[in-house]
């Protein structure tokens, strides 16, 4: 991918940490789903700043040895329960926290409603950080990763990063916050190390350790406050439990070597980490695990706090002296992010050798019409309803009157094309992920002469990732992933009967619960890529008025895995129109695509468009 696509790539990726002001989490599939369950929504306040009141802290921590956490560290309880009489920080010192994801469900159960570390009294100076964040992150990236370093090799995620600082997005900015960092759940994943860094988790761009240094404690001590965990040592041992022995820094070869070549010391990072567990302190862990599908070959989770219980040196397998330190999960989270990752490599590697794991009822509802199975999880009841309707992986549109007109170029479509035309404001995908949202995109179809392998052939192609139907206590059935979903990219179709709004119209009302309405779903597609609400100069492109949506999906009988998605208020998907094969822009397609990095196990949930007494009448 080229710089300025991968760093808007993932500075969208940052921007979709935004907070919900409210949350509303239903089954919709059909039948209908009951009764919504809510997530609460991160709220935050400003941090100190040199003409601010102090912060009201919780009492001090203390260790065993009785020392009280150093004066200067700031716990992220504090900046979430500022005092009432703290005034408005500059922006400098905003403490902006991101969104507050669903927690990641296990295989037995789905996302549960989940209690913000933060308190309400801050939600406005929450909502308005998050909407200026939101659009000015991808502008960002996308106008940095076209100039690049001269003399240096172009990371995109890094002038992404740089970029973003000058313009004081970064959030989170004091490195002497400890503990959890406000809108980031356990089980997140990046698919940057930049990411950790703009939102707050882990202020080192390459280090493995961060810390205060002992410059900026009173006490003269450093303290670490996290560490990313990614196997580069040869004396880690990281088991994707509650236990990590995590292997201090120095003494290698190379920056990329995995063997020692002289002793380490108890220095920086290491004596940050000796220190840290004198005085107590919560650190935040993030591993990495290798992920083909990514775009740096692994994948960052988020595996929430740990404390340091103890440290040696010993003789590593290099022959040089290395410190070990012993980390112990903190109880009380949610399920080990790794650990899930996992779990989920597992199952998909049981089900392409033609195992059926436990708990799964079927390998595969679709029958074959998909380009991966589709698994059926239940393992809380008997019931097998996904099984018993005809799977239809693509709706059945009426025949063009006229055929269609094709883009007449030999390789991969051009700027100057026919297809790139119709598309207005330039190709939609970057390697197959989406740039930008637009009322409908057009794609190119049976009548162009460009390959399969043309870049503007995407959600036509199909499935990409796993995706299974599971049964769940909180909304019914749902829909998650066994793989990671990169922000951006297409996730899947929603299928069903085509009926025209003229054969509508003689639906009894009964048998109206199963009809989907392609113009109900809230225009989400407006936020991904814009950057208007915080650059003034750039202002939304002007697209011409497209005609509605002229049909309705019927799933009584034939629908596909996109009819069990969940309904929610604060989505992590949402509904983008394409057109491929024929003209009729009055029968686009209903496409699904990712609104921010979805770990594996997690449920999809998107925005149906209907009110909180709505889904209370179809709970019914």
């Amino acid at each position: 991918m080229a710089a300025a696509e991968t760093a808007a790539a993932m500075a969208k990726t940052l921007a979709s940490f935004s907070p919900p002001t409210s949350s509303a989490a239903s089954s919709t599939s059909f039948p209908p789903p009951p009764p919504a369950t809510t997530r609460s929504s991160p709220t935050t306040s400003s941090s100190p700043s040199s003409s601010s009141p102090p912060l009201q802290r919780p009492p001090p921590r203390r260790c065993r040895g009785g020392h009280p956490l150093p004066s200067s560290v700031i716990s992220s309880v504090a900046l979430a329960n500022p005092s009432p009489r703290t005034a408005a920080a500059p922006a400098a010192w905003s403490a902006s926290p991101t969104s507050a994801p669903p927690t990641t469900p296990t295989s037995a159960s789905s996302s549960a409603a989940r209690a913000s570390p933060t308190t309400p009294s801050a939600a406005s100076t929450l909502a308005a950080a998050a909407s200026e964040t939101r659009p000015v992150a991808a502008e960002a990236a996308g106008a940095a990763g076209a100039r690049g370093v001269p003399g240096r090799r172009r990371r995109p995620d890094l002038i992404a990063a740089k970029t973003m600082t000058d313009r004081g997005l970064w959030l989170h900015r004091d490195r002497r916050i400890v503990g959890p960092i406000p809108g980031v759940a356990v089980g997140d994943v990046f698919l940057y190390r930049a990411e950790l860094c703009v939102l707050g988790v882990h202020g080192a761009v390459q280090a493995g350790i961060d810390f205060v240094p002992a410059s900026q404690v009173p006490e003269g001590e450093p303290i670490a406050v996290s560490i990313v965990s990614s196997g580069g040592y040869q004396d880690d041992e990281d088991a994707a439990d509650d236990v990590l022995v995590y292997t201090g820094s120095g003494g290698r070869v190379g920056r990329n070597s995995v063997w020692h070549s002289a002793d380490q010391k108890l220095e920086r990072g290491n004596l940050a980490l000796e220190r840290s567990m004198t005085y107590g302190i919560e650190l935040r862990v993030v591993r990495a695990h290798p992920a083909d599908a990514t775009p740096t070959g692994r994948v960052y989770v988020y595996d929430g706090l740990y404390k340091v219980v103890d440290c040696d040196r010993h003789v590593g397998r290099s022959g040089c002296h290395v410190f070990r330190f012993k980390l112990l999960r903190m109880q009380g989270q949610d399920d080990c992010g790794l650990k899930n990752l996992k779990l989920a490599e597992h199952l998909k590697a049981q089900l392409a050798a033609g195992a059926k794991p436990e708990g799964y009822a079927k390998r595969d509802i679709s029958r074959k019409r998909e380009l991966l199975p589709v698994p059926l999880f239940n393992n809380i009841d008997e019931d097998v309803d996904p099984r018993l309707f005809d799977y239809v992986a693509r709706p059945d549109f009426p025949s063009p009157a006229v055929a269609p007109r094709g883009c007449k170029c030999v390789a991969d479509c051009s700027t100057n094309c026919l297809c790139e035309k119709r598309n207005k404001c330039g190709f939609a995908y970057s390697n197959g992920v989406l740039l930008r949202g637009r009322p409908v995109i057009f794609e190119c179809g049976d009548s162009c002469k460009c390959p399969p392998t043309c870049p503007n052939r995407v959600a036509q192609k199909g499935m990409r990732h796993q995706l299974e139907v599971f049964r769940s206590r909180d909304t019914g059935w749902g829909v998650r992933s066994l793989d990671v979903i990169q922000a951006g990219s297409f996730v899947c179709e929603l299928s069903g009967e085509v009926l025209t709004r003229e054969e509508a119209k003689y639906v009894s009302a009964e048998h109206a619960t199963y009809l989907i309405d392609p113009t109900r779903f809230p225009e989400r597609w407006r936020e991904w890529g814009d950057v208007s609400e915080a650059i003034p100069d750039r202002p939304p492109p002007e697209f011409a008025d497209r005609p509605e949506p002229g049909y309705f999906l019927d799933v009584s009988r034939k629908r596909n895995v996109a009819c069990y998605i969940s309904h929610s208020s604060v989505p992590n998907v949402f509904v983008q129109f394409v057109l491929y094969g024929h003209e009729a822009e009055s029968y686009p397609h209903i496409m699904i695509f990712a609104m921010e990095n979805i770990p594996p196990l997690r449920e999809l949930s998107i925005d149906y468009g209907i009110g909180q007494e709505c889904v209370g009448m179809l709970a019914q």
